[in-house]
């Protein structure tokens, strides 16, 4: 058993072994917690890139196959791959606009190639993370975390309103289902404790999809048309392999490799203890490794979920055999192409609604990774703002890069690549002023990623 020091109270043990009978429902709760977000960002690409149901379908059920996969290898490592922590993966937010992008102009496979591709930059961060730490400051993840939030706000709101370009975009049946999850969501988050509070989003999803049935928004004919039972296929959208786009996803999964040592850290932080660098390389190399496989599946990159550090932290359960069980479950869902379906024929305002909320979390997060480890000096202020203020800029305002050469605007016109570039070069570039905390890599912090399951 674990330390009983520990700020945390610590039931079960990294190497600890529950029975079954308990490691199952604790290992269901970590999917609980996370298959929403987990599948939002296959939904919303497939949305915006306008594929048919069953093709979004497929995404959903690559979305919980690899998330599971990711998973069973952090906990239970391959090698030098993984971080043997209670770390529980899914399909990150932060590629999800770069993605669009990247579809809408060269295709999805492309989008595939470069997250294949671009997960060699994570990969390689990991083999040599000690080249890398000095680099990944507090301050650049924070801000990269705000302009995510930032940059999807929008998405989710269109989603909310029916979808882009939706014939009944706005309308108010929309904005009240919509609503509706959003409420229930906010309410039982912060009216309640425990698994209500846990389990808040995922209730308020089920009562607005069972809203939006009754009002004749949900159309269940892919639930009945999809198998029970299938394997997944290999490159089913294609794969491509286009410079701009690789560069693009390849800065992304440097900011999403800072994620994921924020994430490592809080995890270790229930145990009173900084994470050892065999833990950081392994939980990087897991990442970069398993999303550059999934990318050749049809499912988008992974990394660590946030919400379920709070999940163990909450819990004090950190045995990594709750959270294998838990990744156990995804890749069985992944093989049932009636469950993906079930979460495909969700109407855009449940989604939408949903993803309000988490979208606002995520920035809520980077506001508190500021707040908590940055010291809000001139120095560090011009940085955010410059690196904000270029980020939203070139995503609200895509003209303003009208006249340079195609391939130039879609890679400037990425907030979440602009964003990570500026602050990146300044915090580097800018020197510190004598006195100033150092911000390590790998301070950030408990409270910097937990504060999603709040």
């Amino acid at each position: 058993m674990a330390d009983s020091d520990s700020s945390v109270d610590v039931i079960y043990g990294v190497d600890d072994k529950p029975p079954m009978h308990e490691s199952i429902p604790l290992g269901l709760q970590h999917i609980l917690a996370m298959i929403l977000p987990n599948i939002a960002p296959p939904l919303i690409i497939a949305g915006a890139v306008g594929l048919a149901t069953g093709k979004t379908t497929f995404l959903v059920q690559m979305a919980l196959l690899f998330a599971g996969l990711a998973t069973i290898v952090q906990a239970i490592p391959v090698g030098p791959i993984g971080a043997r922590l209670p770390i529980v993966m899914g399909t990150s937010f932060a590629f999800v606009g770069a993605i669009i992008g990247v579809a809408t102009q060269y295709g999805l496979p492309a989008a595939f190639g470069a997250c294949v591709v671009g997960a060699v930059v994570e990969i390689f961060i990991g083999w040599k993370f000690e080249w890398f730490e000095e680099y990944f400051t507090p301050l650049v993840n924070g801000l990269i975390v705000v302009i995510i939030g930032l940059y999807l706000i929008p998405v989710g709101m269109d989603y909310l309103a029916g979808g882009v370009n939706a014939s009944n975009y706005g309308a108010p049946v929309n904005l009240a289902v919509g609503g509706l999850v959003f409420v229930v969501a906010v309410g039982l988050n912060q009216l309640f404790d425990g698994y209500v509070r846990i389990l808040s989003l995922l209730i308020g999803i089920v009562t607005g999809y069972v809203a939006a049935a009754v009002l004749g928004l949900v159309d269940f004919t892919p639930v009945a048309e999809a198998a029970w039972f299938a394997f997944p296929s290999p490159l089913k959208f294609g794969i491509a392999f286009e410079p701009v786009p690789i560069l693009m996803l390849g800065v992304i999964y440097v900011t999403t490799s800072m994620e994921t040592i924020g994430h490592i850290s809080a995890i270790t932080a229930v145990e009173d203890r900084e994470p050892e660098e065999d833990e950081l390389r392994g939980g990087l190399l897991a990442d970069g490794v398993m999303s550059g496989l999934a990318g050749l599946f049809g499912a988008f990159p992974n990394t660590s979920f946030a919400q379920n550090v709070g999940v163990v932290t909450f819990t004090g359960i950190m045995s990594r055999l709750v959270v294998a069980v838990g990744g156990a479950v995804l890749v069985v869902l992944g093989f049932v192409p009636k469950v993906s379906a079930v979460f495909s024929t969700m109407p855009n305002p449940v989604l939408g609604g949903a993803t309000l909320v988490m979208f606002g979390m995520v920035l809520s997060n980077g506001f508190k990774i500021l707040n908590d480890n940055v010291r809000l000096n001139q120095r560090n202020m011009v940085i955010i703002a410059a690196s904000i203020g270029l980020g939203l800029g070139v995503a609200t305002r895509p003209k303003v890069l009208q006249q340079l050469p195609e391939q130039a605007q879609t890679f400037f016109g990425e907030a979440v690549v602009v964003t990570a570039l500026v602050s990146l070069l300044l915090d580097n570039l800018i020197p510190r002023t004598r006195g100033e905390v150092d911000e390590s890599s790998t301070d950030l912090g408990p409270s910097a990623a937990v504060e999603d399951d709040d």
